[in-house]
C-alpha cells in the first residue's frame, strides 16, 4: 500500500500523466465496470458501464479499453498509468498466443497504437494491487 500511495502522489502532480484506477464486478448476472481518471488540475472523470451476460474478464478488458481511449484523447497526455487488481488480465492484453479474449486485447492494443503514434515519448504502464 505504501508503494501505491507514493505512486499516486508522484503521478498525480504531473499534468502530462493520466492516472486511471479501474475495477469491475458481476452480481446477479450484471457486470458493473467503474473507472476513475485523474489528470492534474482537471476534474476527475468517472466512467461507469453496466452490461449483462459477460464475464468479469470481458467487463474489465472493456473498461481498460475505454479508459485508455479517454486518457489518450485528453490533450497533452504523455503517460497513462493504469491501476488494476487483475495482473493476469493485464498480461493477457500483451499475449499474442490465441486465447478467448483476444478480440478485446486487439482493441486495446489498437487504442494504445494510436496513443503511441501521437508522440514517440508517449508510454503506458500497469500497476497492480490486491486491495
Amino acid at each position: 500500500m505504501h508503494q501505491l500511495d507514493n505512486l499516486v502522489i508522484v503521478f498525480s502532480k504531473n499534468p502530462l500523466y493520466a492516472l486511471i484506477v479501474t475495477d469491475a464486478s458481476i452480481r446477479n448476472n450484471m457486470a458493473t465496470s467503474v473507472a476513475h481518471i485523474y489528470i492534474c488540475d482537471r476534474p476527475v472523470v468517472k466512467i461507469l458501464h453496466y452490461t449483462v451476460n459477460v464475464t468479469s474478464t470481458e467487463a474489465k478488458l472493456f473498461i481498460i479499453r475505454c479508459d485508455i481511449n479517454q486518457a489518450a484523447n485528453s490533450q497533452g497526455i504523455l503517460k497513462i498509468i493504469i491501476i488494476t487488481d487483475s495482473i493476469h488480465l493485464a498480461k493477457r492484453i500483451f499475449d499474442f498466443l490465441p486465447h478467448p479474449f483476444q478480440v478485446h486485447a486487439t482493441s486495446i492494443l489498437s487504442e494504445l497504437r494510436k496513443f503511441f503514434i501521437l508522440n514517440l515519448n508517449n508510454c503506458c504502464g500497469n500497476y497492480y494491487t490486491s486491495v
